[in-house]
């Protein structure tokens, strides 16, 4: 019996790369222009927040499967080690997984279709 090859193409893998980073960039997005608080979320952001979100994104890159779950372990990672710093309030890091959290549902769910805009006929 022969042995089933159950790796993926180099194509598929870019192709998975590419629909996550793509869920991360809508979800950034979102977060800062798309929700009734966007404004004071762009206020609020700190540099290491930046760099704590950039983070949780490339873990998510390099997993094949994205769970909730493993989303959830992903921003737990990221932030211990946020945590463990100094210079930062632990209560930011708190509230920054929380918020990170509460964002599964924008990032797992499809983006909308967008309607067909049709020209108007000039006379």
């Amino acid at each position: 019996m022969a042995k089933q090859n159950n790796q993926l193409s180099t194509g598929a893998k870019a192709g998975i790369g590419a629909g996550i980073a793509a869920i991360a960039a809508a979800a950034g997005a979102f977060y800062f222009y798309g929700s009734k608080h966007s404004a004071q979320h762009r206020k609020q952001m700190k540099g290491w927040m930046i760099k704590a979100k950039g983070e949780v994104v490339e873990k998510l890159e390099t997993m094949k499967d994205v769970s909730e779950t493993a989303y959830d372990k992903a921003v737990t990672q990221v932030m211990d080690k946020y945590k463990k710093l100094k210079n930062i309030d632990p209560a930011e890091v708190t509230a920054l997984a929380a918020d990170l959290r509460r964002h599964w549902k924008n990032i797992s769910s499809p983006a909308p279709k967008r309607k067909a805009i049709r020209a108007k006929k000039v006379k």
